[in-house]
């Protein structure tokens, strides 16, 4: 097992209610320029999972499952800033008060946390009802490999992820490896440990070439040459890996939306093929 700082880390509770979807005009550009009307962002979305396809929907920047969002722009820095993918999320007002879930990622522009709850919680969720996460997993560090920046990611998930540190070369399964020219929007941000970005999908051949025509929501993907260290950008040789969090989009420079788990400005992670390389494998969604 990898060592760690797991247990200098603070557990503290962030929580914030379920964010209604929002709609600044009714259309969306197209990459053909036919503007569309679809859904979106926020809610409580019943039918789109971790583990399922992130493309092929009928929806631009659909959010698998609860999407958790404060009014208060400090409040919900903090909330965005603290919770980490893995963390334990619980149900604290509302018919369904109690019930567990797990947060799978953050989206960018929106700020909102995400969340996955069984199929019954959901049906018996309703718009703002809170949900409070104990957010433990920000400053987690890799003591082996010093170089390698962790962000987003819980403890406890890092753990049941099985990596392995060969030669000085962290590898972490992936199911496929992004190459920098699809990184889109989200390219240019102060910080990784909020949000995420997009892999654009509008380019057929590159779409069938990396398979993201397989590729599912709670994915581990490879970014190459991507740093996003100290926010995102290109740099040779450079490395992160990441989850994918939302599905594809039909505008200009989007797609399915990649929170940043590991980063380093040095070749010393590789990833490793694994087709099952998804939240659903460790998290028992």
């Amino acid at each position: 097992m990898l060592k760690t700082n797991k247990d200098q880390l603070v557990q503290l509770a962030v929580s914030g209610p379920v964010a209604h979807s929002r709609v600044r005009t009714p259309y969306r550009i197209k990459t053909s320029g036919i503007p569309i009307t679809l859904p979106g962002t926020g809610g409580i979305t019943y039918n789109v999972k971790i583990g399922d396809l992130a493309c092929g929907w009928v929806a631009d920047h659909v959010e698998p499952g609860v999407s958790i969002r404060n009014s208060d722009e400090a409040e919900n820095a903090g909330l965005n800033t603290l919770a980490c993918v893995g963390n334990t999320a619980t149900v604290i007002s509302g018919e369904a008060k109690g019930a567990k879930g797990y947060v799978t990622g953050k989206h960018g522009g929106i700020e909102h946390v995400l969340a996955w709850f069984e199929q019954d919680t959901l049906e018996s969720m309703a718009i703002g009802d809170k949900i409070q996460i104990r957010a433990w997993g920000t400053g987690l560090k890799l003591l082996e490999s010093p170089e390698i920046t962790v962000m987003n990611l819980d403890p406890e998930l890092l753990e049941k992820m099985n990596l392995k540190l060969v030669d000085g070369i962290l590898e972490v399964p992936v199911t496929t490896c992004i190459p920098p020219y699809l990184m889109g929007s989200g390219i240019g941000a102060a910080t990784c440990h909020t949000g995420d970005y997009d892999i654009m999908t509008a380019d057929p051949e590159a779409f069938r070439e990396h398979g993201l025509d397989k590729l599912r929501l709670g994915d581990i993907v490879l970014l190459q040459d991507c740093d996003n260290q100290y926010g995102r950008g290109y740099l040779k040789g450079a490395v992160s890996v990441g989850v994918v969090v939302h599905s594809d989009c039909v505008i200009t420079g989007h797609g399915p939306g990649v929170t940043t788990l590991f980063t380093c400005k040095k070749p010393l992670i590789r990833g490793v093929k694994d087709a099952k390389a998804n939240l659903t494998a460790w998290l028992s969604l």
